[in-house]
């Protein structure tokens, strides 16, 4: 018998997973994007790295409450400890990149005049310290996590390939129901 995660872990591990995957397209495009379009492709990236914020949140809370099912048997030691050096890895970055991002657009020299918007809905806060920083000091907080979110974003690409890849390992390679115990349904 396969023992999967509880039915809400499973759903915020896969809806964060879409979200990081839209946010990482969102990413790649915007550079080829038609100048109308740039802005409102930002701003659905902005909107969705405060939505995994939040569901970061959620995840980390559940967590506390609800553990995990153990990793089947089996697995070498090495493996045990990739896998909780990637996931704790995952959570890091979860909270990193939507963090360096609010702090860089806080930082946003046009910020106090252009209002962000919780996907349209409503308007989003910037953070205030951040924003009361002098114009200098200001350039180097957004500059600085600005190169931070990039070099997390490279992290990303990885971690998420690691995880991809051990689960694929397992599933496919090992014979072991992996990506059963993390999928709805039985």
């Amino acid at each position: 018998m396969v023992q999967r995660y509880s039915n809400v872990a499973i759903v915020l591990h896969w809806l964060v997973a879409a979200l990081i995957v839209t946010n990482v397209a969102l990413a790649w495009i915007w550079p080829v994007l038609p100048d109308a379009q740039v802005r409102p492709a930002i701003d659905l990236h902005k909107s969705i790295g405060i939505t995994i914020l939040g569901l970061a949140l959620l995840r980390i809370l559940w967590r506390f409450g609800h553990r995990p099912p153990p990793l089947p048997r089996g697995y070498a030691g090495w493996e045990v400890a990739a896998s909780h050096i990637v996931h704790w890895g995952l959570y890091a970055i979860l909270f990193a990149m939507p963090l360096t991002g609010w702090i860089m657009d806080s930082a946003y020299e046009k910020a106090a005049t252009t209002p962000m918007y919780l996907f349209g809905l409503f308007q989003w806060p910037r953070l205030g310290f951040i924003m009361a920083l002098d114009p200098a000091t200001k350039k180097a907080v957004h500059d600085g996590f600005g190169e931070a979110h990039e070099i997390i974003a490279y992290a990303v690409y990885a971690l998420v390939a690691l995880h991809l890849a051990g689960a694929l390992k397992h599933q496919w390679l090992d014979g072991t129901k992996e990506i059963q115990r993390i999928w709805f349904g039985r």
